[in-house]
């Protein structure tokens, strides 16, 4: 009786586990769909944001940033990360912040990176917002006069409530990259082609 249960486990078993893949690959065109849906949002709010992101290494937008409570308050989103235009990874930020907070906020935000050195913090997780870095709240012309500072240029534009300005001190992130796959087969004989050519 036991033997004839393994199947039916094991079936149950793959098909949660199908049923997950399925769920987590949704997520993830959902976050690409919201992200884009944000960038759009950002560079129609701000035409000049498109030249001043392109002279950059990359950046990470958070399509969805919540944020509310009351005395005690908090932020929490998740993102994805660009280098020179190419998805490198999914970011996740987290803020904790004690105030006079009252009601929430939904908000879009874009990190931009200053250079390659700023962006390989971010990765390692070096990267916190200190109480020097403020965001500029997305309008027209609003890139052209904004400046980095410790490498770093952020950018928010506001999805639910009123933003006066973009509160970012005290965000911390977590980066995770996306799995490399293996290089194609042609380049992989390129490779060994010159070992086969070795006289031996």
């Amino acid at each position: 009786m036991k033997l004839k249960s393994y199947p039916m486990a094991l079936a149950f078993g793959l098909a949660v586990f199908a049923a997950s893949l399925l769920a987590t690959r949704a997520a993830e065109e959902d976050l690409k769909t919201e992200s884009q849906a944000a960038l759009d949002s950002f560079h129609k709010a701000d035409t000049s944001l498109k030249d001043f992101m392109a002279g950059s290494a990359g950046y990470a937008i958070f399509p969805n940033v919540g944020k509310g409570g009351f005395i005690v308050g908090g932020a929490r989103g998740k993102g994805l990360v660009y280098e020179k235009g190419n998805l490198i990874g999914n970011a996740i930020m987290t803020q904790a912040s004690v105030g006079a907070q009252i009601g929430g906020q939904t908000f879009s935000e874009i990190i931009v990176f200053e250079t390659p050195a700023a962006l390989n913090d971010f990765k390692a997780g070096k990267l916190e917002m200190t109480a020097e870095i403020s965001g500029v709240v997305a309008a027209e012309g609003a890139a052209k006069a904004a400046k980095y500072s410790e490498g770093v240029a952020v950018f928010a534009i506001p999805k639910k409530g009123l933003m006066a300005q973009a509160s970012v001190g005290g965000q911390k992130f977590k980066f995770e990259p996306i799995a490399v796959g293996a290089a194609p087969k042609s380049e992989q004989e390129k490779v060994e082609e010159p070992k086969k050519e070795e006289p031996k």
